[in-house]
């Protein structure tokens, strides 16, 4: 890893694990990238997805039970990239998201960093 990706982004986080976006954050910060927000609920992040100002998402894909497929349909109205965040493995996603990048827990910084770069490498 080199601690810089070539387009520092504003980035929303929907997890709804605290030490795990806590992690994911520092992941971002250290990849030279802004966390626009971070939230842990569907609802916090429906409301930013329709709203929110930020370059692309990273969403988990289980919410505390719920699936992340509403909030990620609002992103892709708005022409948002986002990339899925599964411990069920990139399979595991319903047919008509299974074009958008997925990244499977655990994942290393330099992963995430490839997958970013793919996505903002589109806006």
């Amino acid at each position: 890893m080199n601690g810089m990706t070539t387009t520092p982004a504003r980035i929303l986080v929907v997890e709804d694990e605290y030490l795990i976006r806590m992690l994911l954050e520092d992941m971002l910060a250290d990849l030279g990238h802004t966390v626009a927000a971070a939230v842990g609920t569907i609802a916090e992040a429906e409301q930013l997805a329709a709203t929110g100002d930020f370059d692309c998402a990273v969403l988990d894909v289980n919410l505390d039970g719920l699936e992340i497929f509403p909030v990620a349909d609002i992103l892709m109205k708005r022409g948002k990239p986002f990339v899925f965040v599964t411990g069920y493995g990139e399979g595991s996603l319903p047919e008509a998201y299974r074009d958008r990048p997925a990244l499977q827990k655990p994942f290393q910084a330099e992963r995430l960093e490839q997958t970013l770069n793919g996505l903002l490498a589109t806006v």
